[in-house]
Protein backbone atom coordinates (compact mmCIF):
# COMPACT_ATOMS: atom_id res chain seq x y z
CA UNK A 1 0.00 0.00 0.00
CA UNK A 2 1.27 3.74 -0.77
CA UNK A 3 1.10 7.02 0.69
CA UNK A 4 -0.79 8.09 -2.69
CA UNK A 5 -3.58 5.80 -2.57
CA UNK A 6 -4.23 4.58 1.33
CA UNK A 7 -7.13 1.88 1.82
CA UNK A 8 -10.03 2.90 3.56
CA UNK A 9 -11.50 1.09 6.58
CA UNK A 10 -15.41 2.36 7.18
CA UNK A 11 -16.53 1.56 10.98
CA UNK A 12 -20.09 1.65 12.35
CA UNK A 13 -20.34 2.38 15.55
CA UNK A 14 -23.98 2.45 17.41
CA UNK A 15 -22.22 2.81 21.29
CA UNK A 16 -18.67 4.28 21.73
CA UNK A 17 -16.13 1.21 21.19
CA UNK A 18 -13.38 -0.13 18.88
CA UNK A 19 -10.91 2.65 20.22
CA UNK A 20 -8.16 0.10 19.72
CA UNK A 21 -8.96 -0.94 16.36
CA UNK A 22 -9.62 2.47 14.85
CA UNK A 23 -6.13 3.39 15.94
CA UNK A 24 -4.26 -0.09 14.60
CA UNK A 25 -6.08 0.98 11.13
CA UNK A 26 -4.57 4.15 11.32
CA UNK A 27 -0.78 3.19 12.45
CA UNK A 28 -1.13 0.62 9.76
CA UNK A 29 -1.67 3.44 6.63
CA UNK A 30 -4.98 3.04 6.27
CA UNK A 31 -7.63 5.95 5.82
CA UNK A 32 -10.73 5.71 8.75
CA UNK A 33 -13.63 6.78 8.30
CA UNK A 34 -16.14 6.58 11.25
CA UNK A 35 -20.78 6.25 11.04
CA UNK A 36 -21.93 6.88 14.23
CA UNK A 37 -24.89 8.07 15.88
CA UNK A 38 -25.67 11.85 16.46
CA UNK A 39 -25.74 11.20 20.67
CA UNK A 40 -22.58 10.10 20.22
CA UNK A 41 -20.76 13.40 18.83
CA UNK A 42 -19.27 14.51 21.97
CA UNK A 43 -17.88 10.71 22.86
CA UNK A 44 -14.56 10.02 23.01
CA UNK A 45 -13.31 8.54 19.81
CA UNK A 46 -9.83 8.68 19.33
CA UNK A 47 -10.12 11.58 16.56
CA UNK A 48 -6.67 11.61 15.82
CA UNK A 49 -6.65 8.31 14.17
CA UNK A 50 -10.04 9.21 12.38
CA UNK A 51 -9.75 11.01 8.96
CA UNK A 52 -13.87 11.67 8.78
CA UNK A 53 -16.77 11.42 11.48
CA UNK A 54 -20.42 11.12 10.24
CA UNK A 55 -23.24 11.21 12.08
CA UNK A 56 -26.46 9.56 11.72
CA UNK A 57 -29.96 10.24 12.90
CA UNK A 58 -31.50 8.19 16.28
CA UNK A 59 -33.86 5.67 14.80
CA UNK A 60 -32.40 5.68 11.12
CA UNK A 61 -33.50 3.58 8.65
CA UNK A 62 -31.95 0.73 6.32
CA UNK A 63 -32.82 3.01 3.46
CA UNK A 64 -31.18 6.17 5.07
CA UNK A 65 -27.95 4.27 5.54
CA UNK A 66 -27.67 2.83 2.35
CA UNK A 67 -28.33 6.12 0.91
CA UNK A 68 -25.73 7.89 2.71
CA UNK A 69 -23.04 5.49 2.57
CA UNK A 70 -23.62 4.91 -1.20
CA UNK A 71 -23.67 8.87 -1.68
CA UNK A 72 -19.82 8.68 0.02
CA UNK A 73 -18.82 6.00 -2.42
CA UNK A 74 -19.40 8.59 -4.76
CA UNK A 75 -16.12 10.42 -3.98
CA UNK A 76 -14.24 7.70 -2.12
CA UNK A 77 -13.48 4.04 -2.31
CA UNK A 78 -14.92 1.87 0.54
CA UNK A 79 -12.47 -1.40 0.63
CA UNK A 80 -14.17 -2.24 4.39
CA UNK A 81 -16.75 -2.01 6.01
CA UNK A 82 -16.74 -3.21 10.05
CA UNK A 83 -19.42 -3.21 12.52
CA UNK A 84 -17.63 -2.29 15.85
CA UNK A 85 -20.56 -3.11 18.10
CA UNK A 86 -22.92 -6.14 17.71
CA UNK A 87 -26.21 -3.97 16.28
CA UNK A 88 -24.24 -2.81 14.06
CA UNK A 89 -23.39 -5.92 12.39
CA UNK A 90 -26.99 -6.67 10.09
CA UNK A 91 -26.09 -3.11 9.01
CA UNK A 92 -22.58 -4.15 7.84
CA UNK A 93 -24.02 -6.80 5.86
CA UNK A 94 -26.05 -4.74 4.41
CA UNK A 95 -23.81 -2.56 3.29
CA UNK A 96 -21.12 -4.99 2.13
CA UNK A 97 -24.13 -6.52 -0.27
CA UNK A 98 -25.27 -3.42 -1.67
CA UNK A 99 -21.63 -1.88 -2.75
CA UNK A 100 -20.08 -5.54 -3.05
CA UNK A 101 -17.64 -4.84 -0.26
CA UNK A 102 -15.64 -8.08 0.78
CA UNK A 103 -16.61 -9.57 4.49
CA UNK A 104 -19.73 -11.35 5.87
CA UNK A 105 -22.72 -11.01 4.11
CA UNK A 106 -26.66 -11.05 5.41
CA UNK A 107 -27.29 -15.25 5.40
CA UNK A 108 -23.74 -15.75 7.61
CA UNK A 109 -24.24 -12.79 9.63
CA UNK A 110 -27.86 -14.11 10.65
CA UNK A 111 -26.06 -17.04 11.89
CA UNK A 112 -24.09 -14.65 13.99
CA UNK A 113 -26.62 -12.48 15.29
CA UNK A 114 -30.00 -14.30 14.77
CA UNK A 115 -30.29 -16.55 18.38
CA UNK A 116 -33.25 -19.20 16.12
CA UNK A 117 -30.87 -18.92 12.87
CA UNK A 118 -27.68 -20.02 14.81
CA UNK A 119 -29.51 -22.76 16.95
CA UNK A 120 -31.66 -24.29 13.31
CA UNK A 121 -28.16 -24.89 12.03
CA UNK A 122 -25.86 -25.61 14.70
CA UNK A 123 -29.01 -28.51 15.68
CA UNK A 124 -28.90 -29.28 12.17
CA UNK A 125 -25.45 -30.38 12.42
CA UNK A 126 -25.31 -31.84 15.20
CA UNK A 127 -23.94 -29.65 18.12
CA UNK A 128 -25.74 -29.79 21.38
CA UNK A 129 -28.09 -27.39 22.07
CA UNK A 130 -31.33 -26.71 25.06
CA UNK A 131 -34.41 -27.36 23.45
CA UNK A 132 -36.06 -24.78 21.99
CA UNK A 133 -39.01 -23.47 19.96
CA UNK A 134 -39.89 -19.96 17.08
CA UNK A 135 -42.55 -18.17 18.63
CA UNK A 136 -44.76 -18.59 15.59
CA UNK A 137 -46.84 -21.43 15.56
CA UNK A 138 -49.27 -21.68 18.74
CA UNK A 139 -49.62 -25.51 18.44
CA UNK A 140 -45.92 -25.73 18.36
CA UNK A 141 -45.59 -23.87 21.37
CA UNK A 142 -48.15 -26.23 23.67
CA UNK A 143 -45.91 -29.13 22.37
CA UNK A 144 -42.70 -27.85 23.39
CA UNK A 145 -44.31 -26.94 26.69
CA UNK A 146 -45.66 -30.21 27.26
CA UNK A 147 -43.12 -32.39 26.40
CA UNK A 148 -40.14 -29.60 27.76
CA UNK A 149 -39.96 -29.57 31.99
CA UNK A 150 -40.25 -25.78 33.24
CA UNK A 151 -38.73 -23.09 33.34
CA UNK A 152 -38.01 -21.92 30.41
CA UNK A 153 -36.44 -18.51 28.83
CA UNK A 154 -38.11 -16.12 26.13
CA UNK A 155 -35.22 -14.91 24.40
CA UNK A 156 -35.29 -12.17 21.48
CA UNK A 157 -33.63 -13.58 18.46
CA UNK A 158 -31.31 -10.50 17.89
CA UNK A 159 -30.95 -8.61 21.17
CA UNK A 160 -27.08 -8.59 22.41
CA UNK A 161 -25.95 -10.64 25.49
CA UNK A 162 -28.81 -11.10 28.15
CA UNK A 163 -30.70 -8.16 27.03
CA UNK A 164 -34.61 -8.40 27.20
CA UNK A 165 -34.56 -12.26 28.45
CA UNK A 166 -37.32 -12.92 30.68
CA UNK A 167 -37.46 -16.67 32.23
CA UNK A 168 -40.97 -18.36 32.54
CA UNK A 169 -41.75 -20.60 35.04
CA UNK A 170 -45.08 -22.37 33.79
CA UNK A 171 -47.30 -21.84 30.41
CA UNK A 172 -49.64 -19.54 32.24
CA UNK A 173 -47.23 -16.51 32.38
CA UNK A 174 -45.95 -16.93 28.38
CA UNK A 175 -49.41 -16.37 27.04
CA UNK A 176 -49.47 -12.22 28.57
CA UNK A 177 -46.27 -11.81 27.47
CA UNK A 178 -47.01 -13.19 23.86
CA UNK A 179 -50.03 -10.63 24.30
CA UNK A 180 -48.23 -7.84 25.20
CA UNK A 181 -45.38 -8.35 21.80
CA UNK A 182 -48.39 -8.57 20.06
CA UNK A 183 -46.62 -8.69 16.17
CA UNK A 184 -43.20 -8.97 17.57
CA UNK A 185 -43.44 -12.67 18.68
CA UNK A 186 -42.27 -14.38 15.77
CA UNK A 187 -39.46 -12.35 16.53
CA UNK A 188 -37.93 -14.32 19.73
CA UNK A 189 -37.69 -17.85 20.56
CA UNK A 190 -38.79 -20.06 23.63
CA UNK A 191 -35.53 -22.30 25.16
CA UNK A 192 -35.75 -24.86 27.65
CA UNK A 193 -33.46 -23.63 30.77
CA UNK A 194 -30.53 -25.78 31.93
CA UNK A 195 -29.17 -24.99 35.30
CA UNK A 196 -25.23 -24.97 35.20
CA UNK A 197 -22.32 -23.25 34.88
CA UNK A 198 -21.74 -20.41 31.85
CA UNK A 199 -18.47 -19.97 29.69
CA UNK A 200 -17.45 -18.22 26.78
CA UNK A 201 -15.02 -18.52 25.02
CA UNK A 202 -13.52 -15.51 23.11
CA UNK A 203 -11.70 -16.19 19.04
CA UNK A 204 -9.70 -14.94 16.28
CA UNK A 205 -9.93 -16.72 12.97
CA UNK A 206 -8.35 -15.79 10.01
CA UNK A 207 -9.50 -17.80 6.91
CA UNK A 208 -11.44 -20.64 8.22
CA UNK A 209 -9.01 -21.39 10.98
CA UNK A 210 -9.05 -21.00 14.64
CA UNK A 211 -5.61 -18.70 15.83
CA UNK A 212 -6.20 -18.02 18.56
CA UNK A 213 -8.98 -18.90 21.71
CA UNK A 214 -8.91 -18.13 25.32
CA UNK A 215 -11.97 -20.04 27.65
CA UNK A 216 -13.32 -18.38 30.71
CA UNK A 217 -15.92 -19.42 32.98
CA UNK A 218 -18.32 -17.01 34.64
CA UNK A 219 -19.03 -16.51 38.53
CA UNK A 220 -22.74 -15.94 37.77
CA UNK A 221 -24.66 -16.85 34.77
CA UNK A 222 -25.23 -12.88 32.70
CA UNK A 223 -29.23 -13.00 33.18
CA UNK A 224 -28.93 -13.66 36.57
CA UNK A 225 -26.63 -10.65 36.82
CA UNK A 226 -28.41 -8.40 34.53
CA UNK A 227 -31.56 -8.44 37.46
CA UNK A 228 -29.57 -7.61 39.79
CA UNK A 229 -25.72 -8.79 41.04
CA UNK A 230 -22.28 -8.71 40.10
CA UNK A 231 -20.07 -9.81 37.19
CA UNK A 232 -17.63 -11.74 37.35
CA UNK A 233 -15.55 -14.40 34.58
CA UNK A 234 -12.17 -15.50 34.69
CA UNK A 235 -10.10 -16.96 32.06
CA UNK A 236 -9.21 -20.85 33.32
CA UNK A 237 -6.22 -23.58 32.43
CA UNK A 238 -5.75 -23.85 28.74
CA UNK A 239 -4.88 -27.98 30.03
CA UNK A 240 -8.14 -28.21 31.86
CA UNK A 241 -10.76 -30.49 30.52
CA UNK A 242 -13.75 -27.96 30.54
CA UNK A 243 -11.11 -25.78 28.08
CA UNK A 244 -10.39 -29.12 26.38
CA UNK A 245 -13.97 -29.55 25.64
CA UNK A 246 -14.71 -26.10 24.98
CA UNK A 247 -11.97 -25.88 22.26
CA UNK A 248 -13.37 -28.38 20.37
CA UNK A 249 -17.17 -27.30 20.65
CA UNK A 250 -15.99 -23.95 19.45
CA UNK A 251 -14.22 -24.66 16.54
CA UNK A 252 -17.40 -26.75 15.59
CA UNK A 253 -19.38 -23.97 15.53
CA UNK A 254 -17.51 -21.31 14.15
CA UNK A 255 -16.74 -24.12 11.18
CA UNK A 256 -20.39 -24.70 11.13
CA UNK A 257 -21.57 -21.13 10.83
CA UNK A 258 -18.68 -20.36 8.34
CA UNK A 259 -17.20 -17.40 9.39
CA UNK A 260 -14.04 -16.93 7.48
CA UNK A 261 -12.60 -14.21 9.02
CA UNK A 262 -13.08 -11.92 11.95
CA UNK A 263 -13.23 -12.76 16.09
CA UNK A 264 -15.40 -14.18 18.22
CA UNK A 265 -17.53 -14.35 21.82
CA UNK A 266 -18.95 -17.70 21.94
CA UNK A 267 -20.87 -19.04 25.09
CA UNK A 268 -21.91 -22.35 26.39
CA UNK A 269 -23.68 -23.94 29.31
CA UNK A 270 -22.06 -26.97 31.33
CA UNK A 271 -25.34 -28.70 32.18
CA UNK A 272 -25.61 -29.81 35.82
CA UNK A 273 -27.87 -32.83 34.66
CA UNK A 274 -25.00 -34.36 32.43
CA UNK A 275 -22.08 -32.88 32.52
CA UNK A 276 -21.94 -31.80 28.51
CA UNK A 277 -21.27 -28.76 27.08
CA UNK A 278 -24.33 -26.92 24.97
CA UNK A 279 -24.01 -24.10 22.56
CA UNK A 280 -26.19 -21.06 23.72
CA UNK A 281 -25.23 -17.99 21.21
CA UNK A 282 -22.72 -17.32 19.25
CA UNK A 283 -21.59 -13.15 18.33
CA UNK A 284 -18.87 -11.79 15.67
CA UNK A 285 -17.38 -9.40 17.92
CA UNK A 286 -14.92 -8.54 20.56
CA UNK A 287 -17.05 -9.28 24.28
CA UNK A 288 -17.93 -6.84 26.19
CA UNK A 289 -17.82 -5.91 30.02
CA UNK A 290 -13.87 -5.63 29.90
CA UNK A 291 -13.24 -8.70 28.70
CA UNK A 292 -10.90 -7.35 25.88
CA UNK A 293 -9.11 -5.91 28.98
CA UNK A 294 -9.08 -9.42 30.75
CA UNK A 295 -8.16 -10.56 27.68
CA UNK A 296 -4.97 -8.89 27.23
CA UNK A 297 -4.02 -8.54 30.90
CA UNK A 298 -3.38 -12.86 30.61
CA UNK A 299 -2.21 -13.11 27.36
CA UNK A 300 -0.68 -9.36 26.23
CA UNK A 301 -2.91 -9.81 23.09
CA UNK A 302 -5.37 -6.76 22.42
CA UNK A 303 -8.42 -8.22 20.75
CA UNK A 304 -9.52 -4.68 19.31
CA UNK A 305 -6.09 -4.38 17.56
CA UNK A 306 -5.39 -7.97 16.63
CA UNK A 307 -9.23 -7.78 14.60
CA UNK A 308 -8.36 -4.86 12.83
CA UNK A 309 -4.94 -6.44 11.29
CA UNK A 310 -7.26 -9.52 10.36
CA UNK A 311 -9.51 -7.20 8.69
CA UNK A 312 -6.98 -5.70 7.17
CA UNK A 313 -5.57 -8.65 5.88
CA UNK A 314 -8.63 -9.60 4.27
CA UNK A 315 -8.92 -12.27 1.53
CA UNK A 316 -5.87 -11.87 -0.29
CA UNK A 317 -3.19 -11.01 3.13
CA UNK A 318 -1.83 -13.01 5.51
CA UNK A 319 -2.32 -12.85 9.79
CA UNK A 320 -0.17 -14.45 11.72
CA UNK A 321 -0.69 -14.44 15.36
CA UNK A 322 1.64 -12.50 17.73
CA UNK A 323 3.99 -14.00 20.80
CA UNK A 324 1.58 -14.13 23.86
CA UNK A 325 1.82 -15.39 27.04
CA UNK A 326 -0.46 -18.09 28.30
CA UNK A 327 -1.45 -16.48 32.40
CA UNK A 328 -4.73 -15.88 34.04
CA UNK A 329 -6.84 -12.90 34.70
CA UNK A 330 -10.62 -12.09 35.93
CA UNK A 331 -12.71 -8.83 35.74
CA UNK A 332 -15.47 -7.98 38.69
CA UNK A 333 -17.95 -5.17 37.51
CA UNK A 334 -20.63 -3.97 39.56
CA UNK A 335 -23.47 -0.90 39.54
CA UNK A 336 -22.52 1.16 42.09
CA UNK A 337 -24.72 3.63 44.29
CA UNK A 338 -21.51 6.31 43.64
CA UNK A 339 -21.40 8.67 40.55
CA UNK A 340 -17.53 7.34 40.20
CA UNK A 341 -16.54 4.96 42.73
CA UNK A 342 -13.13 5.53 44.68
CA UNK A 343 -11.66 1.93 44.52
CA UNK A 344 -8.03 3.15 45.67
CA UNK A 345 -8.94 0.73 48.94
CA UNK A 346 -7.91 -2.20 46.89
CA UNK A 347 -4.44 -1.98 46.58
CA UNK A 348 -3.48 -5.74 45.80
CA UNK A 349 -0.85 -5.80 43.31
CA UNK A 350 -2.70 -7.79 40.80
CA UNK A 351 -4.51 -4.93 40.08
CA UNK A 352 -4.01 -4.23 36.59
CA UNK A 353 -6.95 -2.22 35.60
CA UNK A 354 -9.45 0.21 37.28
CA UNK A 355 -12.89 0.78 35.91
CA UNK A 356 -13.60 4.50 35.20
CA UNK A 357 -17.35 4.94 34.06
CA UNK A 358 -20.49 6.76 35.93
CA UNK A 359 -22.17 4.00 38.45
CA UNK A 360 -20.15 1.52 37.81
CA UNK A 361 -17.03 -0.30 39.75
CA UNK A 362 -14.66 -2.65 38.37
CA UNK A 363 -10.84 -3.91 38.23
CA UNK A 364 -9.37 -6.64 36.66
CA UNK A 365 -6.71 -8.69 38.40
CA UNK A 366 -3.97 -10.92 36.64
CA UNK A 367 -1.33 -13.37 37.57
CA UNK A 368 0.52 -16.13 36.88
CA UNK A 369 -1.91 -18.63 39.05
CA UNK A 370 -5.14 -18.81 38.52
CA UNK A 371 -6.44 -19.95 41.72
CA UNK A 372 -5.02 -16.40 42.77
CA UNK A 373 -7.54 -14.67 40.37
CA UNK A 374 -9.93 -16.78 41.56
CA UNK A 375 -9.62 -16.08 44.90
CA UNK A 376 -9.05 -12.42 44.52
CA UNK A 377 -12.73 -12.23 42.98
CA UNK A 378 -14.49 -14.28 45.12
CA UNK A 379 -12.88 -11.45 48.34
CA UNK A 380 -14.07 -8.42 45.74
CA UNK A 381 -17.46 -9.18 45.15
CA UNK A 382 -17.99 -9.86 49.10
CA UNK A 383 -16.26 -5.97 49.45
CA UNK A 384 -18.03 -4.65 46.30
CA UNK A 385 -21.91 -5.67 47.45
CA UNK A 386 -21.02 -3.88 51.09
CA UNK A 387 -18.70 -0.52 49.01
CA UNK A 388 -20.22 0.13 46.06
CA UNK A 389 -23.43 -2.30 45.27
CA UNK A 390 -26.53 -1.39 43.98
CA UNK A 391 -29.74 -2.45 41.96
CA UNK A 392 -31.34 -0.98 38.47
CA UNK A 393 -34.11 -1.54 36.78
CA UNK A 394 -33.23 -4.26 33.54
CA UNK A 395 -31.60 -3.17 30.89
CA UNK A 396 -33.52 -3.33 27.51
CA UNK A 397 -30.52 -2.40 25.86
CA UNK A 398 -27.03 -2.54 26.82
CA UNK A 399 -24.92 0.25 27.95
CA UNK A 400 -21.29 -0.75 26.30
Amino acid sequence: MSDQNPLTMLCLASYEKGEAFLRACKRHGWRVLLITVEKLRDANWPREAIDEIFYMPDGYSRDDIIKGVSFLARTQNIDRIVPLDEYDQETAALLREHLRNPGMGDTTARYFRDKLAMRVKARTEGILVPEFVHVLNYDRLREFMSRVAAPWVLKPRSEAASMGIKKIAASEELWPLLDTLGDRQSFYVLEQYLPGDIYHVDSMVFEREVKFAVHHKYGHPPMDVSLGGIFTTRKIPRDSDDALALDLINREVISTLGLVRGVTHTEFIKSRADGRFYFLEIAARVGGANIAETIQAATGLNLWAEWAKIEMAGEDGSYELPPHRDDYAGVIISLARQDYPDTSAYEDPEIVYRLNKLHHAGLVVASRDPQRVEQLLESYSRRFYEDFYTTGPPLDRPTS
